[in-house]
């Protein structure tokens, strides 16, 4: 007689996948399917109208331009911050460690505000930028060094730990074998850092996107010249155009989407790669 299978400590697929598709519908899916329904208010023509207005593709363009860009910075800063916490000891290591998460809780608001100030024609930085003929406050610049500035923990705090579990006798070996510092760096490191990396990349690109508070202290939102796509959102629903609104919500949502799909393919891809090499 066979000896009876180990009781698992967790509950069955059934009961976990139900529980599962109930919460992502009731928060996720539902909400989201809600502005395909409102959207459905207009018709097509009224659709691509709205969403082909100069207005409205040139906040799409500022949103997701300078967030693609904003995220392109944020990986390799972020790349460059988490190696010196991680591989280096000096003096106040921890509290800069501290400082990376000050963004995740300050609000957006305070954010947008000290950004603001800092970066005004009379600010510390804003003068003598002034003074190169650089203006950052209130126009697309000061938007992407807000989004600059919210994304950064993104990166190393994902990055972070798996750096910190990467043996180092691995670089050793790499050494041993007589892989210069470039080859151990490009052969070693980054494979393995590789779906962290695009881990990060991803929710810095998704923060940058959706963030408001701290980007319209600084942007200046002027139609056409530094106008987000969620601030113009807002607009239309102050003026009570919920269908436009809702038409621009939809083509966000539909664009964000195929870009986090397409980067969470390739990091499949990666983690299926890196275990095959291992």
């Amino acid at each position: 007689m066979s000896a009876a299978a180990p009781r698992s400590a967790l509950p069955g697929f059934g009961l976990t996948m139900g529980l599962t598709l109930m919460w992502l519908s009731l928060m996720i899916l539902i909400p989201l399917a809600g502005l395909f329904v409102k959207t459905a208010e207009l018709s097509l023509d009224q659709f691509i109208d709205i969403i082909t207005s100069r207005r409205t593709l040139h906040a799409l363009k500022i949103s997701f331009g300078l967030s693609l860009a904003a995220a392109v910075v944020n990986l390799f800063a972020g790349l460059i911050i988490v190696w010196a916490l991680v591989r280096y000891r000096f003096p106040g290591r921890r509290i800069f460690d501290a400082i990376v998460d000050i963004p995740f809780a300050l609000p957006t608001a305070v954010a947008g505000i000290a950004l603001t100030s800092l970066f005004a024609q009379k600010g510390w930085l804003g003068a003598p930028l002034a003074e190169l003929g650089i203006k950052v406050a209130f126009t697309p610049l000061g938007i992407f060094l807000a989004m600059i500035f919210i994304g950064i923990p993104f990166v190393v705090r994902t990055v972070q730990p798996v750096l910190i579990d990467l043996d180092a006798e691995l670089e050793e070996a790499a050494a041993c074998l007589g892989a210069s510092r470039w080859q151990t760096l490009t052969r070693v490191i980054i494979p393995s850092l590789t779906p962290a990396i695009l881990t990060g990349f991803a929710l810095a690109f998704a923060r940058a996107v959706g963030e408001y508070g701290s980007v319209i202290f600084i942007a200046g939102n002027l139609p056409n010249v530094s106008e987000i796509a969620p601030l113009l959102i807002v607009i239309r629903l102050s003026e009570f155009r919920y269908a436009d609104a809702t038409a621009i919500a939809v083509i966000m949502l539909i664009v964000s989407f195929l870009i986090i799909f397409l980067l969470n393919r390739l990091q499949n891809w990666a983690q299926a790669r890196a275990l095959t090499a291992g």
